[in-house]
């Protein structure tokens, strides 16, 4: 792995140097685009809207539009904006990791100690596991600041982006249902169902099945045959049916049922 971020984490007046990694990769198929009428590739250029012609990327640079006049912005500005959030993972305060909304939780980060980090490293580990915590802090990674937290597993330290409080969107604007009626017998049903079901969670025995299907489709059509597929009708049900299809439901084998 190639680190993306090298700087310290610190709280009080510890400091311990730090690389971040990212901790995840994407699993989806790299499709690329095409002329429908030749297949052949699609590119997408940088091209100056005066003169038309293409701009290599060591040439862009980025700006804000003020008051109608565009500031470029360089990297020493960035920096300059906030030097210590620029190379310290600064932790503010400690709380419980309970008291964050799964809603707030962005990108994970491993992070690993440098040189000379090492028993600093262990010791807020050891501190985090023991107390509970995870530590709220502020740092600038991309040029974008993030709040974040830094938080125990296992034998390693991760570092979680959390989306800040503006870009989770109020769910007034949702049509909820109003003044439903459930009977007594139906929530004993769903609860038992819900019973049934229940088990330990273990993330290895989910895997991207839509990728693999899709795979194979793409393997299919390229020996110039067609994939047989299962069509399938999504079926809602009605309220009135509710209870013999909760109560079928568990006539099962216990196994989850795929539509």
């Amino acid at each position: 792995m190639r680190s993306i971020w090298t700087g310290s984490i610190g709280f009080g007046l510890v400091n311990i140097p730090v690389k971040l990694y990212s901790a995840t990769q994407e699993s989806r198929l790299d499709l690329d685009m095409l002329d429908k009428k030749d297949h052949a590739h699609i590119r997408f250029k940088r091209v100056n809207e005066k003169t038309g012609k293409e701009v290599a990327w060591e040439n862009i640079v980025k700006a804000y539009n003020y008051n109608d006049e565009y500031v470029v912005i360089d990297d020493e500005d960035f920096e300059d904006a906030s030097p210590k959030k620029s190379k310290v993972i600064e932790i503010s305060n400690f709380v419980d990791a309970a008291e964050i909304d799964d809603m707030y939780f962005e990108t994970p980060y491993y992070v690993e100690p440098d040189k000379g980090g090492a028993k600093a490293y262990e010791l807020l580990l050891r501190a985090l596991e023991k107390t509970g915590k995870v530590g709220i802090s502020l740092f600038v990674l991309r040029s974008a600041e993030h709040l974040s937290i830094v938080r125990p597993k296992d034998d390693y330290l991760v570092l979680h982006r959390l989306r800040f409080a503006e870009e989770i969107r109020e769910p007034k604007d949702l049509s909820l249902p109003d003044d439903v009626k459930i009977a007594k017998k139906e929530m004993d049903m769903a609860i038992k169902l819900i019973e049934q079901f229940a088990e330990p969670f273990d993330i290895s025995q989910y895997k991207d099945t839509y990728r693999d299907e899709l795979l194979r489709i793409i393997k299919a059509k390229a020996s110039g045959k067609r994939a047989k597929v299962r069509k399938m009708k999504v079926v809602t049900t009605p309220s009135s049916d509710l209870f013999d299809q909760l109560k079928a439901s568990l006539g099962g084998n216990g196994k989850k049922r795929v539509s």
